[in-house]
């Protein structure tokens, strides 16, 4: 990831590296630094706790004298956010359930994802669930042509536990390595979408009981707090595994990362950028920490 902020995620570069490194170079520290800080920090959505708990441990430490340059700072603020982000290994796993609301790039990050993993040289299941959705079965199966990658789908406004249940019982019986489920994310009915969501983790619990389950969300960047208040609701309901970053190349506010992790303790997996196949990583805290101090 070395470089990935400045030259891909420019925005974030510009509005949150830039103006730490202002901080990070003075030869002394004052209080009114830390003040300076936390504004950026709230602006980049680290979030209102996250935000809070940075600064006060900061302040403890300005105060006892453990911090008084920019470089004692950079150092200082790189260890918290060490903290409430810390490095994890991610059990990647077989079987992937995608879930996130309408235009969060879930559709996109399902082609992505196979693709990744067909570079690794397995076998790839698409399962295009989000049956709702008019373009959503169409755009995974021209991605599923592209990327010469067979995909179970089922007739528009069809139930999408059937096609999973469909996609299940071909993922047993052919010679597959992985199974990427694409599901619905309409908003206008929040609770029926959670309770299909539900259906279908059961249906694949049930179908594939030796495998565990990777429930992915997909949050748009962009959107700020939106996304954490989504993450909240998908994560109430049906316990998210992890976390998709999209867009991160749009936006100028890299934080929030920070405050998912803070208050709802979900890793994040992957971040998407850019609409171009390759733009996918595997999300490694310590360095990307690292590079929005740099």
């Amino acid at each position: 990831m070395f470089g990935f902020i400045k030259k891909t995620l420019s925005k974030v570069y510009t509005q949150v590296t830039s103006q730490l490194g202002g901080i990070f170079g003075k030869t002394t520290i004052y209080e009114k630094d830390l003040q300076e800080l936390k504004e950026i920090l709230l602006k980049a959505d680290t979030g209102v706790k996250a935000t809070q708990d940075i600064i006060a441990a900061l302040t403890e430490q300005l105060e006892s004298h453990e911090v008084t340059s920019g470089a004692d700072l950079k150092d200082a603020l790189a260890q918290q956010l060490e903290y409430i982000l810390p490095s994890q290994q991610f059990d990647t796993g077989n079987v992937y359930m995608l879930v996130g609301i309408n235009g969060s790039g879930k559709t996109t990050f399902a082609a992505k994802l196979a693709h990744q993993l067909q570079q690794q040289g397995k076998k790839i299941l698409l399962v295009a669930a989000d049956t709702f959705r008019a373009a959503a079965v169409q755009q995974l199966q021209e991605w599923g042509q592209r990327l010469n990658i067979e995909v179970v789908a089922g007739r528009e406004n069809g139930d999408p536990a059937a096609v999973v249940y469909a996609g299940c019982e071909q993922f047993k019986s052919g010679d597959y390595d992985v199974l990427i489920i694409d599901t619905a994310g309409r908003l206008q009915t929040k609770i029926n979408l959670m309770q299909e969501l539900d259906k279908v983790k059961r249906v694949i619990s049930k179908k594939l009981p030796e495998y565990k389950v990777n429930t992915l969300l997909t949050l748009d960047s962009m959107l700020g707090q939106n996304s954490f208040d989504q993450a909240k609701i998908f994560h109430e309901k049906i316990d998210i595994d992890g976390i998709v970053l999209t867009k991160m190349d749009g936006t100028g506010k890299g934080g929030i990362l920070f405050a998912i992790a803070s208050e709802l303790k979900i890793p994040v997996y992957y971040i998407s950028f850019g609409e171009a196949i390759e733009q996918l990583k595997l999300f490694d805290s310590h360095e990307y920490i690292q590079e929005l101090l740099a």
